[in-house]
């Protein structure tokens, strides 16, 4: 990281992070400094790419993003300084905790694209998407809200379509196989899908639906 990427990252960052010591608001759109109709969440952002586009796509929709590391952080909190991009919060911490700490039903959507694969079959069990973290989305969900997931890893696409099956709360939105290989609406792509492809993988792209209880 630039000195001067660093320099802005501890001048900014503390702005625009979301710590979770406190009680969350009842509404997630307090957290923004500028007026939003709906919050939307993003785990494990990289370099922000498509955080930052769907923040620009969308100024009247709040956006926090997710993201451990500190490169990561820097580049997101240099965007929105370039920017000027009030409709973007950060945090730096695990996800799992975050989604105990929103209100349930408070979000609109969450979207985990590209994570760790974890390939190796014994560290399956590190993978994101588990029991536990899928009562997590589908609690902070909103009824109708959807959970996006992509990856480039057939193992990883399979688990999930399994995982997301016996959770039992989400609805698949696809009636075809060219559904799941269509990127979402409006996807800028990022430098790691790019990468993928050059090797060889091919992308997969599933959205389910939250189920109302009892549905």
């Amino acid at each position: 990281m630039t000195a001067s990427r660093q320099a802005l990252l501890e001048k900014r960052l503390p702005e625009l992070l979301v710590e979770i010591g406190e009680p969350a608001p009842d509404d997630l759109a307090a957290l923004f400094p500028v007026p939003v109709r709906e919050v939307r969440l993003e785990i494990g952002f990289g370099g922000g790419e498509h955080l930052m586009h769907r923040a620009r796509e969308n100024p009247d929709i709040g956006y926090i993003g997710i993201e451990p590391f500190q490169n990561g952080l820097a580049k997101a909190v240099s965007a929105t300084e370039t920017e000027g991009l009030r409709n973007v919060r950060l945090h730096s911490a695990d996800a799992g905790p975050f989604l105990d700490w929103v209100p349930a039903a408070s979000l609109s959507s969450v979207d985990l694209l590209y994570p760790d694969p974890w390939p190796k079959k014994r560290h399956f069990k590190r993978r994101f998407v588990n029991a536990q973290n899928l009562e997590r989305i589908w609690r902070a969900l909103k009824p109708g809200g959807r959970f996006r997931f992509a990856t480039d890893i057939v193992s990883y696409a399979d688990w999930t379509m399994v995982e997301v099956a016996g959770h039992g709360g989400f609805l698949f939105l696809a009636e075809r196989a060219e559904d799941w290989h269509r990127p979402f609406p409006g996807w800028p792509g990022t430098r790691y899908e790019a990468k993928a492809m050059r090797e060889g993988r091919t992308p997969v792209y599933f959205t389910f639906e939250k189920r109302a209880e009892g549905s």
